[in-house]
């Protein structure tokens, strides 16, 4: 009895090979917590998500304490209301998407987290979920639902597990984390700019940036002001041109990353699919390939074919809407071809 742990390679595009399940009574893995999670705010929180707050609040305070007071007046106007609507748009989504508790409903109705989570019994059920009934949260799930080992419950119309909300995806959060993926590259792309202008135009005409009557107080013109209008702080020009420089090179992974991500839920939502129909799919074509890979075919001098000498397969598990029990995470980011440094956990603990 095996548990096939599948993981997509970040470099070599191939899947790993398996290995045993742990020797704990045919139970299954000993990493599923107790009890079930509520939402993205239930212990213990995951690292990701401090370095997403941290992110955010450094964008926000340089960005409209330092370099949007310090465009032309029409333009610092539009930035403040585009930039800023961005940005609260992503706040809100983000909060919600993380609050949310995308159970099934069945799941919800039965508001059993207060209780200690039953482990399966393989000995008796395959699988957590079979024939639309889930034997770890012990009720009937929808079909489209996947018990998530991470949260330790079933998820209605299951996409993934992701680390930066601490929160599985599902039906009822989706669209508020695809808005929030989508405002947030938006807001980074914009707020990018604005720093590039004037680290630029701090070259070409500095008395473009100058323009707001609180510099009309200032003697030296090597002197700047930030936190403009409501609480004028005294600076240099090489502190504002230093963090400009480390803002730019800040925002440009996260401007890859999470547009990479943007265009492939774009993807996923033109061909109907869910980022766990997607992987699955990715899984099964590279299984069939590293098969055909580890065939070797002999051919006779004269140029017969002789028999076809396969080594050991390994074992293929069943992976269906009605057999689930998987945890899947995405780290901020899913290629629609596997590129290089993106990497993708897909972990089944079906049984063989």
């Amino acid at each position: 009895m095996i548990s096939e742990v599948v993981k997509m390679s970040c470099y070599n595009r191939r899947l790993r090979q398996t290995e045993p399940e742990q020797q704990n009574g045919g139970s299954g893995p000993s990493h599923v917590p107790t009890h079930s999670r509520v939402n993205g705010w239930s212990f213990p929180l995951h690292p990701f998500q401090f370095i997403a707050w941290l992110f955010y609040s450094y964008l926000a305070v340089v960005g409209f304490g330092i370099y949007i007071p310090l465009l032309p007046q029409g333009w610092k106007c539009a930035a403040y209301v585009v930039i800023g609507i961005l940005f609260a748009g992503n706040l809100v989504t983000h909060l919600v998407a993380i609050t949310v508790d995308p159970a099934d409903p069945n799941v919800l109705a039965k508001k059993s987290y207060s209780r200690p989570m039953p482990v399966l019994d393989r000995t008796k059920h395959r699988h957590v979920i079979q024939n639309l009934h889930c034997y770890l949260c012990e009720v009937d799930v929808g079909p489209r639902a996947k018990h998530c080992s991470a949260c330790n419950k079933c998820i209605a119309n299951f996409d993934h597990h992701c680390k930066w909300l601490n929160n599985c995806v599902g039906g009822k959060n989706y669209w508020f984390f695809f808005s929030s993926v989508g405002s947030a590259v938006l807001g980074v792309v914009l707020l990018t700019m604005v720093v590039l202008y004037v680290f630029i135009q701090y070259f070409v005409n500095p008395v473009d940036l100058r323009t707001d009557p609180q510099f009309e107080r200032v003697t030296s013109n090597t002197t700047w002001l930030v936190f403009l209008p409501a609480a004028p702080v005294e600076t240099t020009a090489a502190g504002i041109l230093a963090i400009a420089v480390i803002t730019v090179i800040l925002d440009i992974a996260p401007i890859l990353l999470l547009g990479h991500l943007l265009v492939f839920h774009l993807y996923l939502l033109w061909k109907g699919l869910s980022t766990y129909d997607y992987m699955v799919h990715q899984r099964n074509t590279q299984s069939i390939r590293d098969r055909k890979n580890t065939e070797e075919v002999q051919v006779t001098s004269d140029g017969t074919l002789a028999d076809t000498v396969g080594t050991p397969k390994e074992t293929e598990l069943p992976l269906s809407a009605r057999s689930s029990g998987l945890r899947y995470h995405d780290s901020g980011l899913i290629s629609l071809g596997q590129p290089d440094g993106i990497c993708t956990d897909v972990v089944d603990t079906s049984l063989a």
